[in-house]
């Protein structure tokens, strides 16, 4: 009995010590699972607050533009009345119908300046009324992945509305196209997100949860096989540090006077092989004393590489020149007369 009582005694102890550890186990999973149920309420509710506190913040600086019979969005830039907007918003209008976020009659307002090269524009109100509020521009520099971020403007003519997302990437090169008011402007070190940006988003913010703009959504992903149409969540805006350098530059000077985009100085075109697919630029004109006339390179000459990038089109061409400064140097590989050589050309500035 007592050898069967020992015998059983640590089983019964080990079978009672698992029950205790399962049951303590199972009332700490209600106690976690109860409590992790009360933390994601107050979590979301602090998110909200914060999502709340940014548009209380930064919506009364957004406006919405009218450019004839186009709509578009604004960020004000400061206390004088000038907004910031994209080249394709204002387009070949110069004078405008503005409308704040919390007035309810429209303001005129006249054309700074616009740069296409950039898909950026200046435009001033003529009586900026009282307790205008400029935006606060953020530090591109600080922008990265999986930031959420607010996409502010007035899409399909809905002003003051606000849709979120994160930051998808950034550095991306994006070329515009030339049709439906585009510039075709290829811009680099763009913001991706996946913030929903839709046709009248255009020169509109995107805020970080600082309340700071970090870029001016500009364009947003197609899909072919959607017809063309837009790509769910896949939208770009021109990064805050472009903005400030190219409004800057417009308020002080009325015009870009120092662009910071790279140049080979050409003229060109693009050529295609015999089997009819693009292969190259050719030089039509080649600027005197411009990067590629100083490294050796004349009309008729074909582009084929820039460093290691293959260069087939002049829309690789420009995305190439994008990623680089002036006064880098690269390698330039070219054909003449049905040979290949190479060119180390010193980027002049666009």
């Amino acid at each position: 009995m007592d050898v069967s009582r020992r015998l059983l005694l640590p089983l019964a102890a080990g079978a009672c010590a698992v029950a205790l550890v399962a049951g303590c186990t199972s009332g700490a999973a209600g106690r976690v699972e109860r409590s992790t149920q009360a933390a994601a309420p107050l979590a979301a509710n602090e998110l909200q607050d914060d999502y709340q506190a940014v548009i209380r913040d930064v919506l009364p600086s957004v406006v919405q533009i009218e450019a004839g019979e186009s709509l578009g969005s604004g960020v004000v830039y400061d206390d004088r009345g000038h907004v910031v907007t994209n080249a394709h918003v204002v387009g070949r209008q110069e004078t405008f119908r503005v409308t704040t976020a919390t007035g309810q009659q429209a303001l005129a307002a006249k054309l700074v300046a616009a740069y296409p090269e950039q898909d950026l524009a200046v435009i001033r109100l003529d009586s900026p009324p009282e307790g205008l509020k400029p935006a606060r521009f953020g530090d591109s520099a600080k922008v990265d992945m999986g930031q959420i971020v607010l996409a502010m403007g007035s899409p399909l003519g809905l002003s003051g509305s606000v849709t979120q997302g994160i930051v998808s990437a950034t550095g991306r090169t994006v070329s515009e196209p030339r049709t439906g008011g585009g510039t075709g402007a290829t811009i680099g070190n763009m913001v991706q997100t996946s913030a929903p940006i839709n046709p009248g988003n255009s020169g509109g913010a995107l805020v970080n949860l600082d309340s700071e703009v970090i870029g001016i959504p500009t364009l947003a992903a197609t899909n072919p096989e959607l017809g063309g149409g837009s790509a769910p969540g896949i939208g770009f805006a021109i990064p805050a540090s472009m903005v400030r350098t190219v409004a800057d530059q417009i308020i002080r000077h009325g015009r870009v006077t120092d662009s910071g985009r790279a140049a080979l100085d050409i003229v060109g075109r693009t050529v295609l092989d015999d089997d009819y697919e693009p292969a190259g630029v050719a030089v039509v004109e080649a600027q005197a004393d411009g990067a590629a006339a100083r490294a050796g390179l004349r009309a008729g000459d074909v582009l084929t590489r820039l460093a290691d990038t293959p260069i087939t089109t002049i829309t690789s061409l420009a995305e190439a020149l994008a990623s680089r400064k002036p006064g880098d140097k690269v390698t330039v590989v070219y054909e003449r007369g049905g040979r290949e050589a190479r060119a180390d050309v010193t980027l002049g500035e666009m």
